[in-house]
């Protein structure tokens, strides 16, 4: 029996996302509930990977299916694609696993061809509609399938309108229409060098083809790899039967969400064009009316799509994402899905649904993905600033944002990677400058409305957007835009505010950012429900106030490193590295241990009585020195100058020390605890400050535990000694105090030996944290700086790695060492506490492999502890989901 491939829409369900698409489940879900869906089928993920593996060819089994089903659609229409008489016309759409907007291609109208327009134009008694809709089907198929670029099609378009004196579209009549199929006929021939195809049948396949094939264009590519969306998964085509908003003032077609998809108010929030077509909304070709004055122009047909938005945002749970299409005066549903939206709106949503009692609060926190919490810590334009725009568009995503202005989205993709801030203006953007948006701070369209694809891709990525800016004239041969008499050039600096829709000129003070009462809900809910600590990396009170405020349950990591890059401290510290007697070292070391306590008072103090895990130093000294190659010149130049100098024997001897300390792989080389084997004095002195910071705090009634970490034990034997020598400074200050100090004495992971002898290091342990950066890079043997640079990239982007393992935790080889090392240490320790700090900490899948693995806490900078937070709710629910699921299939 042949495997079946393709499936008319009430033989699918809403659960077969997988099979059938997103677009393709909703159809046949809302067809199976009884909306005015207009009938088609859906030709499925299988078929899409069945074409590549046959070498991008479709089988005759599936062709002769996908027949059988057109066959199908003819008989429940009514009308037969081809007939010059009745001809059916057609959608062919994608519909991947995962909404991916705009991202692949579409035709609409497909079955026009010379004999079926003069049908059209008959049967509906509509000439112009019937050639308006034949033009816009030779400009889409020939840009999706043929490959002609749709400029030529919209300069030639231009050309026409201006001839005739039109300033838009509907003003075109049947024979203007005609002249330009005329024209666009003669585009086709020229670029391919054959006729455009009549015959429809060989259009459809042509266009499931090149649906297909768009499955894997660089813009989509670029998108899954932005959403992490797999690439095996494939798209599903749907045909469908058109329905035609352009025949008329009776007419016309929308895209509205359930709620506002910028800020989560309860409100229909969406836009519709009158005689359209639905890629004249979203293209931003024309800008929309909003929803809402739909119901002054058909209030029939406004109060049956409100009554289906409730209908369909019931059955779904969730806020919707809606196209219709109104003909002559007959609503109908294109497509419906999950709509995508800020943050803001994401957790508005989840806990008004709960108060709507439409979802429990663990579903609730499931809604909400980790990753868009980032969007809501950021900066905003300060209260204080006194408004004076140039000028206003639609606020289509909010946020503020600063940069230089380009118009051109490779441009802004080149000055992105050097690390340079950029907004990206365009009269309107398409697809194909998806990688433009993702560089850019944020975008500005002189065109298009709150639907636009701008609109939907930037609020879908958290930035911040101006839609439909009419006031903005765009000279892209130029490289400026013209607001009245002010002109604007690319390099020029401008400021936007998405949430107001205003554009400044030069940049704005910000301001940090505020939780909202949702937020703050949202997180009191993922608490309860998570079993995982998080904490924050802080090395200052500053950032550990910062942390406190965003929850953070203790400081998971304090580099105490980070204390002697001050410039005021540089000169002690090199004085420290570069005494050549124990005295000499001594001297230093006793000027900085009065700075390093005070470093530990005010973080002490910004927790109030929370855990803080201190790391002792840890990188190699070299990088407290002055740089090699730039000693050598000066030495070099004094040499030829001033031969006889103090300062030049003072830096030939400093060039001396520098050579002597620096090292050729300083990751593997004299660093870590290593240091304070060789240097005992510095590890010595660091203790002391923390114990006579305790001390000091005890005298302000706040209580510390702190935890001393040992960074970079590979033998237990190193851990051992260095825990003596911390314990032994402890007791000769608590001998010098009076006092008694409550503290743990543990040891960062982070070489593959400490995982590998864990039971033997956990001796010595009272707690592990796995220091999962240079875990990473010691068990990769990638040098993070180096294999970022040079050739990381491209192994992910060829799929030798799935992800950039420095930014999601590597599970198969580096969190089986993590694993190792927990089993193995609780194995002598059944109570010792384990965590990972770095930027793992701070990644939503690599926190769920932590819950899973039994870790205690993660610790993340402290911008990320909500989303850590969230992450780690999420990990806990899917993991009981899990468990249910596996206890009930047992049970069967």
């Amino acid at each position: 029996m042949n495997k079946k491939y393709v499936y008319m829409f009430d033989q699918g369900r809403g659960d077969k996302r997988e099979l059938l698409g997103g677009k393709g489940a909703n159809l046949a879900e809302m067809t199976r509930i009884g909306l005015p869906v207009p009938y088609g089928f859906t030709i499925s993920t299988e078929a899409c990977n069945a074409y590549y593996d046959a070498g991008k060819t479709i089988s005759e089994n599936i062709r002769q299916q996908i027949l059988e089903s057109l066959q199908n659609l003819e008989q429940q229409t009514g009308k037969t694609l081809g007939d010059p008489e009745n001809p059916l016309l057609v959608s062919v759409r994608s519909g991947a696993v995962h909404s991916m907007p705009g991202m692949m291609d579409t035709v609409l109208n497909l079955g026009m061809n010379d004999e079926t327009v003069e049908g059209m134009a008959k049967l509906t008694n509509n000439p112009r509609f019937a050639y308006d809709s034949y033009r816009r089907f030779i400009q889409m198929f020939s840009d999706v399938v043929l490959k002609v670029d749709g400029f030529y099609f919209e300069q030639l378009l231009e050309e026409v309108r201006e001839e005739k004196g039109y300033e838009t579209d509907p003003e075109m009549t049947a024979a203007d229409w005609q002249e330009v199929i005329q024209g666009y006929k003669e585009l086709v021939k020229k670029h391919t060098k054959s006729s455009f195809p009549q015959d429809p049948k060989e259009q459809m396949f042509l266009s499931v083809e090149a649906v297909f094939d768009s499955w894997n264009n660089q813009r989509a590519i670029v998108y899954r790899r932005l959403q992490k969306i797999p690439g095996h998964l494939g798209t599903a085509v749907n045909i469908q039967s058109m329905v035609f908003g352009n025949m008329g003032d009776d007419s016309g077609t929308g895209v509205a969400f359930t709620r506002n998809p910028s800020t989560g108010e309860a409100k229909l929030y969406g836009e519709y064009l009158i005689n359209a077509q639905g890629e004249d909304v979203v293209a931003g070709i024309r800008t929309p009316q909003p929803i809402v004055t739909l119901q002054n122009e058909m209030p029939e047909v406004y109060e049956q799509f409100v009554d289906t938005c409730n209908l369909l945002e019931k059955h779904y749970q969730d806020m919707q994402d809606i196209e219709f299409t109104v003909e002559r005066g007959q609503l109908f549903i294109l497509q419906t899905r999950n709509g995508k939206r800020t943050a803001q709106a994401a957790i508005k949503v989840a806990v008004d649904l709960v108060e709507e009692n439409i979802l429990s609060k663990r579903e609730a926190l499931l809604r909400v993905d980790p990753d868009q919490l980032n969007q809501l810590l950021h900066s905003r334009i300060d209260d204080a600033f006194v408004r004076n725009p140039l000028t206003k568009g639609l606020p289509a995503s909010p946020g503020a944002a600063t940069g230089k202005v380009v118009f051109d989205a490779d441009e802004a993709d080149r000055l992105a990677k050097e690390e340079k801030k950029v907004i990206l203006v365009r009269p309107e953007t398409t697809p194909d400058d998806i990688h433009g948006i993702v560089a850019a701070q944020a975008t500005v369209t002189s065109r298009g409305g709150m639907t636009s694809h701008a609109a939907v891709v930037a609020r879908g990525m958290g930035k911040a957007c101006i839609c439909g800016c009419e006031s903005v004239s765009i000279d892209l041969k130029e490289k400026r835009f013209k607001v009245g008499e002010t002109i604007v050039k690319e390099g020029d600096v401008i400021t936007i505010d998405g949430s107001t829709g205003e554009i400044f000129l030069g940049e704005i003070p910000m301001i940090d950012p505020q939780l909202s009462e949702e937020f703050q809900l949202l997180l009191t809910w993922a608490d309860q429900e998570r079993t995982l600590g998080v904490r924050a990396n802080a090395d200052n009170p500053e950032d550990a106030k910062k942390a406190v405020e965003f929850g953070a349950g203790g400081i998971g990591l304090c580099r105490t490193e980070h204390m002697f890059m001050d410039v005021a401290r540089i000169p002690i510290v090199q004085q420290m590295i570069l005494a050549d007697t124990y005295e000499e070292r001594e001297v230093a070391l006793s000027k900085l241990l009065p700075m390093q306590q005070e470093d530990f008072e005010g973080i002490f103090e910004a927790m109030q009585g929370r855990p803080v895990t201190i790391r002792l130093l840890d990188p190699p000294l070299h990088e407290f020195l002055p740089d090699k190659e730039e000693l050598l010149v000066d030495v070099t130049k004094l040499q030829m100058t001033s031969p006889e100098s103090e300062e030049l024997k003072q830096k030939e001897y400093l060039l001396r020390k520098v050579r002597q300390i620096d090292e050729f792989n300083p990751m593997l080389g004299h660093r870590g605890c290593r240091l304070g084997m060789t240097f005992p004095e510095i590890y010595e002195m660091q203790a002391k400050a923390i114990f006579y910071a305790i001390s000091k705090m005890r005298t302000k009634g706040i209580d510390v535990k702190p935890e001393i970490m040992i960074p970079l034990v590979g033998h237990v034997n190193e851990l051992k000694e260095m825990r003596r020598l911390v314990i032994n400074a402890g007791v000769q200050i608590e001998q010098e105090t009076g006092e008694d100090f409550d503290y743990l004495v543990g040891t960062m992971i982070e070489v593959p030996r400490a995982a590998l002898t864990a039971d033997q290091i956990a001796e010595e342990a009272d707690f592990f944290s796995f220091g999962t950066n240079d875990l990473t890079q010691s068990t990769f043997g990638y040098s993070r700086d180096d294999a970022e640079g040079k050739f990381l990239q491209s192994y992910i982007e060829s799929k030798v790695l799935p992800e950039n393992p420095f930014a999601v935790l590597d599970q198969d080889g580096v969190g089986k060492l993590v694993e190792t090392g927990v089993k193995l240490g609780r194995g002598t320790k059944p109570e010792l506490k384990t965590g990972i700090c770095g930027e793992h900490g701070g990644e939503k899948t690599s926190i769920e492999f932590c819950h899973e693995v039994g870790l205690d806490y993660v610790s993340c900078s402290p911008y990320r502890v909500p989303l850590a937070r969230l992450a780690a709710a999420q990990a806990t629910i899917k993991h009981e989901l899990r468990q249910s699921v596996a206890e009930f299939q047992a049970q069967k």
